[in-house]
């Protein structure tokens, strides 16, 4: 299956869900004391990019003010998982360093990677900003990123919960019942096709992170640029 077909079949699938009443609220988001933390290699889009996903989230809020939405500093497309979160984890388990010394071995062939913001799609207890790398670079270092890791006896879960192919970034969580589930999906439809634009990566960050990637609770072991 190619990415857009998956985001198809996603979209479809929430659609439905949300439509039949049948989509998931998250009740762990207003919990202050959610201990969930991990350790993930990210991407974060443009400040172009973003301005451009702030026409969709000014819509979505509108028409569901109380749900989650993303700020413009969370906003992320997972390059890798590395260690899922879970409240049995503490940064203090690992040394930072030699996981950094892992992504820069990984990173030594990468030149540059591309993603195209295009469209949007949902599951079904969030929205997301559909993500198509211009090549095979993201997922060239994702590949090397697996084998690197599980070579190294590093603690790690990479792909414990799915292999990662896509590259989404997630900008609304439904925190509470929809008001207005066929407005949601009036909205959605509107901007399945929307082109939020294309930008160059310049730099990949590591970071320990809560499962939402709040800025308030992440904080960066590592920065890598690319040339």
């Amino acid at each position: 299956m190619n990415l857009q077909e998956h985001y198809d079949q996603l979209y479809k699938t929430a659609k439905e869900a949300i439509l039949d009443g049948k989509y998931s609220i998250d009740s762990l988001i207003k919990n202050e004391s959610d201990s969930r933390f991990g350790i993930t290699l990210l991407i974060r889009p443009s400040d172009e990019i973003k301005s451009e996903i702030q026409l969709l989230l000014y819509d979505l809020r509108k028409a569901e003010p109380e749900q989650y939405f993303y700020p413009d500093s969370d906003i992320h497309i997972t390059v890798m998982s590395i260690i899922s979160c879970s409240e049995e984890f503490a940064l203090n388990q690992i040394s930072p360093n030699d996981y950094i010394e892992i992504i820069c071995k990984s990173l030594v062939e990468v030149d540059r990677i591309k993603i195209q913001f295009k469209g949007i799609t949902a599951s079904p207890s969030a929205i997301m900003i559909q993500g198509f790398p211009t090549d095979e670079t993201l997922n060239n270092l994702r590949n090397k990123l697996r084998e690197n890791f599980k070579n190294s006896g590093l603690q790690q879960s990479i792909d414990s919960r799915y292999t990662i192919s896509a590259a989404h970034a997630t900008v609304m969580r439904f925190q509470d019942k929809l008001q207005d589930p066929k407005k949601l999906i009036e909205i959605s439809e509107k901007y399945r096709d929307y082109d939020f634009g294309e930008f160059e990566v310049k730099n990949l960050e590591l970071v320990y992170n809560d499962w939402y990637q709040r800025k308030s609770n992440t904080r960066v072991l590592g920065d890598f640029g690319l040339r």
